[in-house]
């Protein structure tokens, strides 16, 4: 009996030092990180050198702690200096606004760890990045090749104590294969397939203490070395958060997965999107406007460095290598994941401003920094023309040959007759319009090359008359039907103004509307469960104006009431354009409580699993009932499209979220994909999609939220989405582009110079930087330095063929295929053209990412 139990003991304390903890902290200065902290994580480093941590710290926090503490800040650079494995100190997350990732667009997600790790090694030149960890779920499914590009070796998909947003799937054992969608793979120490989330909890996962059971589970599914985790909150006061370790060992990531865990056999996991399992407070009026100011931020930024580029190359401006730096910043601390779910809480306290208003100033800053270097070089969105011949320039940041309809303000005082001509002289088809402001504005089609330019002119018609079209609009027993040359669409003003039908025309005449449906076409209807009934948009006859009928555009106003709240809506329909836009207005009265009517009212309670705003399914949405038996649905995240695998969406507990995000298009396809229809939307957000067919944008939620908090509604809601049927699956209808336009439409600039002198010699009337010979194929980032441009480009042609790329750039001398971290991966060889353009040809792999720079 002895004998045995002494081989029992000896066995369990073999086992027992093969077990590991992840120690550190998490947050920062804008998230929580008290004056003299840093003193206190060095005196906790003196006083217990066992203890190793692993730093998830917003990278700004340093200059802050440079500044008040410098003896501290002084201590702490001689703690990080030891960057090898036998070091204390990792730094495990450098994003420079600690964002989610998952609901931000693909170059944020570049930026994000671009001037983190820039930031970083500011103040600790020593310090390296090998592994990728969170104590939030701040994941996306591309981050493997970006992470790869930018020198990790490792990540981890574990947030244990911290899982109030989501958390990842649990999968595989003690490693993984973290693949990405462009088949680049990382070693991971993912949520374990034994890691369960902790019962009585609705933010702690088992791993999150190392106890007996979690030690003992991973062990009988064979994992040999078990690690638990914890990145304490910087400002908590434990020090080591299990104390002095008796029978485990404190790492840092790096170190556990080199020199410890068990690399054989490391089973390979696609992980997906969906993997992702997050949720947040969709259609709450301050997330939705916070998210709204992001992705205008976004789009603006990017658009921005794109046409800067172009007009250093053809016009001669010279721009700096950082002139663009603040505005990332700005929008990078924008996206900081405490302003997604607790966008309330006070963060800027001499101010006393909370998540929503600081981010309101951080875009506000980004849009003027970007706004004044174009505005420096003579480009504005809106002109008003006198009465003279005046030069205008159209810019296309897409790398795609675009002909779509822009439109340019005049003074109608000075200009009553205006006409617009192209570089040839011919004059071009164009409509009159009063803009949304009262301006009078002109419409005409714009032919602009692949990441280019064309030029027009606007001046005086001297011919009398006006051209004779025939309307677009007729109305018929009180509907209104709209026939373009894509669609036959009838709307129902006595049903709040819904589609009835939605006729595909160059779809094979396709009838999009699924007749039987429990919801009418573009329905707005939720839950409002101080009235304890369903309101619906269509309950209330809506008036209907025509806005614009001409031979480019039509237009409608659709002014009705859900309940008793006024809302306006636009329906736009363009000549030529795939796309149905909406934008939409709700005035609300009051604060009305729109969502499930579960736990509303009484005390809030942290431990419920079940809470009201993780069910979509009640809160107002945009019903879209779709003509398509068998739908499958697609949608995209960061350099990625995926097919979903969830049967519905529809989730109401802390331990059954599903990823239901939209972050710029769902598409439902006909299960055969020979016919599809995507939402497109200006927001990240929340979708429904089930069983029944419907599709579902998510509007208003207004209710109970995490901690506690009212999530209410303090005045009107503007979003706008639109629709954009097809034909074939996603790739082949190019929806990636057919998104990239709408989030970066034509830009419109004033070549006359402020003086009324002639325009720029010497550039050209229409011209293309860089052109693609394959579609499918996103150039997501332009940046002109010095004698140096560089550009990134992302295949989502859903092929992995070799692609040829063009450049207008006779001077280019040298090319070189670049990582994400300033590493040459190899020289390209330039090809020379007629014209002095020069070409190459690169293999890129779906869903892949490559950076060029060309040396001039």
């Amino acid at each position: 009996m002895l004998i045995a139990f002494c081989c029992y003991f000896t066995l369990f304390t073999a086992k027992s030092q093969n077990n590991y903890f992840i120690d550190g902290y998490h947050g920062g200065v804008w998230g929580h990180y008290p004056a003299g902290y840093t003193g206190f994580i060095s005196d906790m480093m003196a006083k217990n050198p066992y203890w190793k941590i692993n730093l998830e710290i917003e990278p700004v926090t340093w200059d802050n702690v440079r500044a008040t503490e410098p003896e501290n800040y002084a201590r702490f650079q001689q703690l990080v200096k030891d960057q090898s494995l036998s070091g204390r100190i990792e730094f495990v997350n450098p994003g420079y606004g600690q964002s989610y990732l998952f609901n931000i667009q693909g170059e944020s997600v570049i930026r994000q760890f671009e001037l983190g790790m820039l930031k970083i090694r500011e103040h600790f030149p020593e310090a390296t990045f090998t592994t990728y960890s969170t104590e939030e779920p701040c994941f996306t499914s591309a981050l493997p090749q970006i992470l790869k590009s930018f020198g990790y070796k490792y990540a981890s998909l574990k947030n244990p104590n911290t899982c109030w947003g989501g958390y990842t799937s649990a999968f595989g054992g003690e490693l993984v294969n973290w693949t990405g969608p462009d088949g680049s793979s990382l070693l991971t120490v993912p949520r374990y397939q034994t890691e369960r989330l902790l019962e009585g909890s609705t933010w702690q996962t088992t791993a999150w203490n190392n106890a007996k059971d979690y030690l003992q589970s991973a062990r009988n599914y064979g994992i040999q070395n078990p690690i638990g985790m914890c990145l304490q909150d910087a400002g908590w006061k434990n020090g080591p958060w299990l104390g002095q370790p008796k029978n485990f060992e404190y790492q840092t990531w790096k170190a556990y997965i080199t020199n410890i865990a068990d690399k054989t056999n490391v089973q390979s996991w696609n992980f997906t999107q969906e993997n992702v399992q997050v949720s947040l407070v969709w259609g709450a009026e301050i997330l939705q406007k916070l998210a709204q100011n992001v992705r205008h931020s976004e789009n603006q930024l990017i658009m921005a460095e794109k046409i800067s580029a172009l007009q250093s190359v053809y016009l001669k401006t010279v721009g700096t290598a950082d002139q663009f730096k603040s505005a990332w910043e700005n929008l990078l601390l924008a996206q900081h994941h405490d302003s997604w779910i607790v966008p309330y809480n006070i963060v800027n306290r001499p101010k006393k401003l909370n998540w929503a208003d600081q981010v309101k100033i951080w875009t506000d800053n980004a849009n003027h920094l970007s706004d004044s270097v174009l505005y420096a070089s003579n480009l504005i969105d809106t002109t008003h023309v006198a009465n003279k011949p005046t030069d205008l320039r159209i810019y296309n940041t897409v790398a795609q040959a675009r002909r779509e309809v822009v439109q340019v303000r005049y003074d109608s005082a000075k200009l009553q007759n205006p006409r617009i001509s192209d570089a040839k002289g011919l004059t071009l088809l164009s409509q009159r319009i009063t803009d949304s402001s009262g301006n009078k504005a002109l419409l005409f089609i714009a032919d602009v090359p692949s990441m280019g330019f064309s030029s027009y002119k606007i001046d005086k018609d001297n011919l009398t008359g006006k051209a004779q079209y025939a309307s677009r609009i007729s109305v018929k027993n009180g509907n209104y039907r709209i026939l373009t040359d894509q669609y036959d669409l009838l709307i129902d003003p006595s049903k709040g103004g819904v589609i009835t039908s939605l006729i595909a025309r160059k779809i094979g005449n396709k009838q999009l509307v699924q007749r039987g449906s429990k919801h009418f076409f573009n329905e707005m209807k939720g839950y409002f469960y101080k009235d304890s009934a369903y309101h619906s948009s269509a309950g209330t006859a809506a008036k209907v104006s025509i806005v614009e009928d001409g031979p480019l555009r039509t237009k409608l106003k659709i002014q009705g009431k859900i309940n008793v709240h006024p809302f306006t809506q636009y329906l736009t329909l363009t000549q030529g354009e795939e796309r149905i836009d909406i934008q939409t207005k709700i005035d609300w009265q009051g604060n009305p409580g729109i969502g499930q009517d579960y736990n509303q009212t009484g005390p809030w309670k942290a431990e419920n699993l079940k809470k009201a705003f993780y069910n979509d399914s009640y809160k107002l949405s945009a019903f879209l009932p779709l003509n398509f038996k068998q739908q499958k649905l697609y949608k995209n995240a960061a350099f990625d499209v995926l097919q979903s695998k969830l049967q519905n969406t529809v989730f109401n507990t802390w331990d059954s979220i599903k990823n239901n995000i939209i972050v710029n298009w769902v598409d439902v396809a006909q299960q055969d994909d020979q016919i599809g229809m995507a939402l497109l939307t200006d927001h990240t957000t929340s979708y429904s999609h089930g069983e029944d067919g419907t599709l579902g944008l998510t509007l208003q939620y207004s209710g109970m939220g995490l901690w506690g908090r009212n999530y209410s509604i303090n005045g009107p809601s503007e979003i706008k989405y639109s629709l954009l049927p097809h034909a074939k699956r996603w790739d082949q209808a190019d929806l990636w582009t057919q998104s990239l336009k709408w989030n970066e439409p034509l830009k419109l600039t004033l070549t006359q110079q402020a003086d009324g002198s002639a325009p720029e010699r010497s550039v050209p009337a229409s011209t293309s930087l860089i052109s693609l010979s394959k579609k499918g194929y996103e150039v997501s980032a332009v940046k002109k330095t010095g004698k140096e441009l560089t550009f990134r480009i992302f295949n989502a042609s859903g092929q992995h063929a070799p692609v040829t790329i063009t450049v207008d750039l006779p001077a280019a001398s040298s090319a070189q295929l670049m990582e994400l971290d300033g590493t040459a991966v190899q020289r390209i060889t330039l090809t020379k053209q007629p014209a002095g353009k020069q070409n190459f040809t690169l293999t890129i792999p779906e869903f892949g990412l490559r950076t060029i720079k060309l040396q001039l």
